[in-house]
């Protein structure tokens, strides 16, 4: 089994940075795409972005590109999302998950392995 443990939400000012991480154990990724979801209150669970853990070729949300970045460090199984110039909607809890051929990438439902999740909540 892959357990995942998401860290690093917290509260930020509309326009500032914030960088959740991933943290894996209990299996190898070497054959997973790792992703981040998210989900604001009364509405559903978003894809955000995901990875290849081999590779490292990212997939991002249209809603976030050009201010998240998605990136690993295989030696410490971890996943990162650094979240730059951050809006109010970006309000959510943020889930890390895997799996090993989820298809397509950005189904939910196609991920075997989910994280706690970590509070995001961007003030205007």
């Amino acid at each position: 089994q892959v357990q995942l443990v998401e860290s690093g939400g917290g509260l930020v000012q509309a326009g500032g940075s914030l960088r959740v991480s991933c943290a894996a154990s209990g299996g190898t990724l070497s054959h997973y795409i790792m992703a981040w979801f998210r989900q604001a209150p009364g509405k559903e669970r978003e894809f955000v972005a995901a990875i290849s853990w081999s590779g490292g070729r990212p997939y991002y949300a249209d809603s976030v590109k050009g201010r998240f970045t998605i990136s690993r460090d295989n030696a410490k199984n971890t996943m990162y999302l650094q979240m730059d110039s951050l809006k109010p909607e970006d309000t959510a809890v943020y889930y890390c998950a895997g799996d090993i051929q989820p298809d397509p990438y950005y189904n939910d439902n196609d991920y075997k392995y989910w994280g706690q999740g970590t509070q995001v909540t961007v003030s205007s």
